[in-house]
């Protein structure tokens, strides 16, 4: 079975049949050039401009301050770095939830700066105009539903959702709407593993899960995460695949003690 990796550019198209093949797509985030390039080259599938680069990249409690200018300013740099990645931009708070002008003229503005290939958004139900009006510009959309990040005011906590009936049959009933509205992909967060399973074969679309089992269709880690420059945030879904906070921290330490003791720069790295 073929593994994709042979593929010079993922599109919609690509991620379409990599669910139909049972072929499981490698998401990841990435905020700048070199980060993306590194990403790109390895073979990632999707990278998400996420706005959780108000968390990692700003140092903001949640991801609600960062403005579209600066989500334009990230992905731009991303879209630089790539070649053969799917780029997905975050659409930040406060540029899709009034009303879907406002949410159609942010994703245009994100598509006409950067160069990236699709917007992403949180919500079902509330969000479905909006959602209607991007794709019908002919902008890919990627839904987003159970943690909505955007939403944490109203939930008062990180934990699990749908894990209730009354949550799973609205995600049931949003997953289905976003799919009918056009969606190409749906990040499922931080719900019940048997749920994202069974939502994932209810719809056509690929589901990309982070907390939420590994029956859906491809798997996003923010890459502080998963290279484990992050030490403080350490949930239960996070695979740490690197030290680079020890790593880094070792190194510019020992660059310190190279200059105070005189050691650097050597004969060899002077001119």
């Amino acid at each position: 079975m073929s593994t994709y990796t042979e593929v010079k550019k993922v599109t919609t198209h690509t991620l379409q049949k990599m669910k139909a093949d049972g072929v499981k797509i490698a998401m990841i985030t990435a905020y700048d050039f070199s980060f993306a390039k590194i990403f790109d080259h390895a073979g990632i599938d999707l990278i998400l401009v996420g706005d959780s680069a108000s968390n990692v990249m700003a140092g903001h409690e949640t991801t609600l301050p960062i403005t579209l200018d600066q989500m334009i300013y990230h992905a731009a740099s991303v879209v630089r770095a790539v070649n053969r990645s799917f780029v997905v931009v975050d659409l930040p708070f406060g540029t899709y939830q009034s009303n879907s002008d406002i949410a159609l003229a942010s994703a245009i503005r994100i598509m006409k700066e950067t160069g990236a290939h699709a917007i992403k958004l949180e919500g079902g139900e509330e969000v479905i105009e909006s959602i209607k009006r991007i794709v019908g510009a002919g902008i890919p959309v990627m839904g987003h539903l159970g943690l909505t990040p955007q939403s944490i005011y109203k939930f008062g906590t990180y934990a699990v959702r749908a894990n209730n009936n009354e949550e799973a049959a609205k995600l049931k009933t949003d997953i289905k709407l976003i799919e009918a509205a056009g969606c190409f992909a749906v990040v499922l967060e931080k719900i019940p593993a048997t749920l994202a399973k069974e939502v994932s074969l209810m719809i056509q679309i690929p589901t990309i899960g982070i907390g939420a089992g590994n029956d859906c269709d491809g798997q996003v880690l923010v890459m502080h995460d998963l290279l484990g420059i992050n030490t403080e945030f350490n949930p239960r879904f996070v695979r740490k695949y690197a030290n680079l906070n020890e790593q880094i921290t070792t190194a510019v330490q020992q660059y310190i003690v190279d200059v105070k003791r005189k050691d650097f720069p050597n004969l060899n790295e002077s001119y």
